[in-house]
């Protein structure tokens, strides 16, 4: 895969779809060509599976379930949007990748860290060129998070200490990858965009 694949990783609210959006734009102003995408989502099928997900009661699902429905939905992912952009010499910005489910599903609700890790590496296969990890309080990111209007808030809905031990979970992935670049997420919108060019610029190749 020749282009740059960028992952955007934090807990509820932390505000990394905005710097998403934002960073796309910058991005396309400077002259790239960028793909943004999402999970799970970002692909017809992974959309269907998007619904089944985030929508309903908190106990809808198991978290091994969880786990072959967003590994499902990523190798559609995969497939469908992120290797035929990266072909073509796109960045690729995905909002969530493996290290959601690693975090969700993994360790939030027992520990099935292997279990992701290897569905990861028997259907997946791919990290991230460069994971911007948005750190934020998780009592400010669930406030945030819990105020957007919508249906999908299955996973705001298990409330703070869920929020805690993936905001816990993330700094300690974070730790072990030399992949992740902590963003402090708690600041205004443009100081935060400002953080996260900081931390991508220099991966950048040249037009």
């Amino acid at each position: 895969m020749a282009g740059l694949f960028l992952s955007l990783e934090g807990i509820d609210g932390s505000g990394k779809s905005t710097q998403g959006r934002r960073l796309a734009q910058t991005l396309r102003e400077h002259g790239h060509s960028v793909t943004l995408t999402r999970e799970p989502g970002g692909s017809p099928g992974a959309e269907e599976i998007r619904r089944l997900v985030l929508e309903g009661p908190t106990d809808r699902w198991s978290a091994e379930t969880e786990i072959l429905l967003f590994t499902a939905a990523r190798r559609d992912h995969l497939e469908k949007t992120i290797r035929p952009a990266l072909a073509r010499g796109e960045i690729v910005i995905t909002d969530r990748f493996a290290d959601s489910t690693r975090i969700f599903q993994g360790i939030t609700r027992g520990d099935l860290t292997e279990t992701v890790d290897r569905l990861h590496a028997l259907m997946i296969g791919v990290e991230p060129d460069l994971t911007l990890l948005f750190d934020l309080d998780p009592a400010k990111g669930l406030a945030r998070a819990t105020a957007r209007a919508g249906a999908e808030l299955r996973f705001e809905d298990m409330g703070l200490g869920f929020q805690e031990k993936a905001r816990a979970g993330f700094l300690t992935l974070a730790a072990r990858h030399d992949r992740f670049r902590l963003i402090d997420a708690d600041a205004d919108e443009a100081t935060v965009a400002a953080r996260v060019w900081q931390s991508v610029a220099p991966h950048l190749v040249p037009n």
